[in-house]
């Protein structure tokens, strides 16, 4: 006989979300199991390491471990950007940004090496708070670098759906593949 699959709640729209800027750089993970002495980088799709890496990611991560641990067991995920990475935004340096704003927004906790992407609006979901969102990145330009005026765009994350959507400033009718 099949196993019963139940039919999953449905997340209701008009609850929080909390929208971030987008930053154009490229994924970056760490992954950390206390228990089994784990401690792996990776990029979007593989694992990777100092002589096998992605935008010297990999060694910074090595060069940083220490600190890195107090991100604790679990996989953290982020942004790495900066110096040479996509739009570069200006700047003579790299930078990991974390995208758990709800856990490494404080200062006092996130790793110092680390940053977080910057929170532009939180509130209901609803079309007008994101396109105002997006409107004012637009205009007065990038919260993660700023002075820098060719942001890439937000991303939107409904906490009761627990999903994420991106909007970019430019192109977001058609993927970023089709965009080359």
């Amino acid at each position: 006989m099949k196993e019963f699959e139940k039919f999953s709640k449905i997340p209701r729209l008009s609850r929080e979300c909390v929208i971030t800027e987008k930053i154009d750089g490229t994924n970056g993970v760490i992954y950390i199991n206390e228990e089994e002495g784990e401690f792996l980088v990776g990029s979007r799709k593989r694992w990777i390491t100092p002589e096998d890496d992605n935008y010297g990611f990999a060694r910074w991560v090595d060069e940083n471990k220490e600190e890195l641990l107090k991100l604790g067991s679990g996989t953290h995920f982020g942004e790495w950007w900066g110096q040479g990475i996509q739009r570069r935004y200006d700047m003579d340096k790299k930078v990991f940004s974390l995208f758990n704003t709800h856990r490494w927004s404080d200062d006092l906790i996130r790793p110092k090496c680390c940053s977080v992407v910057p929170i532009l609006a939180t509130g209901d979901f609803n079309t007008n708070l994101i396109e105002g969102t997006l409107n004012f990145l637009e205009k007065y330009g990038s919260e993660a670098s700023p002075g820098f005026m060719n942001p890439e765009g937000i991303v939107i994350y409904h906490t009761q759906g627990n999903l994420m959507f991106k909007k970019t400033i430019k192109n977001d009718e058609s993927p970023k593949s089709n965009q080359k």
